[in-house]
């Protein structure tokens, strides 16, 4: 894996760079797979072998994650960001208020899946492409 482009991945992330546009990146560097820990707020990126990196999210002013996982608000939160209502630092921090403590994204299954505490989960595919 790139680490290199990995850690710019992060940095266009809070940059409000379009999810596609760094996933297509970090597919480029070799990631096949990540997941988001929320309360520990850190990435954690792994190849197609063994091999993964750690990462340390630059999140300031980071809420309490909501005991409660309410599914129809991280969905609402997705669809807010995918449309450029917020940027990706809000758009953490409202899963997190929306009770998501970790979420993982899947290159290959083209899908993000979003866990809260207690184990309670919510799948979302990637958006389809504009043509």
């Amino acid at each position: 894996m790139n680490t290199d482009t990995i850690v710019e991945c992060m940095r266009l992330s809070f940059d409000n760079t379009p999810f596609p546009a760094v996933v297509q990146k970090l597919g480029q560097a070799g990631v096949h797979a990540y997941t988001a820990d929320l309360i520990a707020l850190r990435n954690t990126y792994y190849d197609a072998t063994a091999e993964s990196f750690d990462e340390a999210m630059p999140l300031t002013d980071a809420p309490a994650i909501a005991a409660t996982f309410d599914e129809k608000a991280v969905a609402q939160t997705i669809k807010a960001i995918q449309r450029g209502d917020i940027g990706y630092a809000e758009f953490l921090r409202r899963i997190m208020k929306a009770g998501c403590a970790s979420y993982r994204v899947y290159f290959g299954g083209r899908k993000a899946v979003y866990f809260g505490r207690d184990g309670d989960c919510y799948s979302e595919p990637f958006p389809q492409p504009k043509h």
